[in-house]
């Protein structure tokens, strides 16, 4: 089973930028960290969960929400099993936990996952 460790978050001001790193620990037999699919997602206090960025295995196929276009970036180093999400021109409404996430379906690409970290906290003040 893989587990995943989100570490970066921080209290920043608006225009400033942050890394946010997922680590993974684990795997399913015969699978490999580049073979996971990982996710990023959002929670503000008060809103539902919503999707920032996804990051597919092998190919390094990247999506994103509509407000992370052009200012997040999701980027993978297979090598230290690690997710980055670097995160430019921060504004007060990415203030949420941000958590990155993965799932053990065998999918070149999804937005659907069930294995979560435990999340990190981004503030952005204005």
């Amino acid at each position: 089973q893989v587990q995943l460790v989100e570490s970066g978050g921080g209290l920043v001001q608006a225009g400033d930028s942050l890394r946010l790193s997922c680590a993974a620990s684990g795997r399913t037999s015969g699978r490999t960290f580049s073979n996971y699919v990982i996710g990023w997602s959002r929670q503000s206090p008060g809103k539902e969960r919503e999707f920032v960025a996804v990051i597919s295995g092998v190919t390094s196929s990247r999506y994103y929400a509509d407000f992370a276009q052009g200012r997040f970036t999701i980027s993978r180093d297979n090598a230290k099993n690690t997710v980055y999400l670097q995160m430019n021109s921060l504004k007060p409404e990415d203030t949420a936990v941000y958590y990155c996430a993965t799932t053990n379906r065998r999918l070149l690409m999804t937005r659907e996952f069930e294995i979560w970290g435990q999340g990190t906290q981004v503030t952005v003040s204005s």
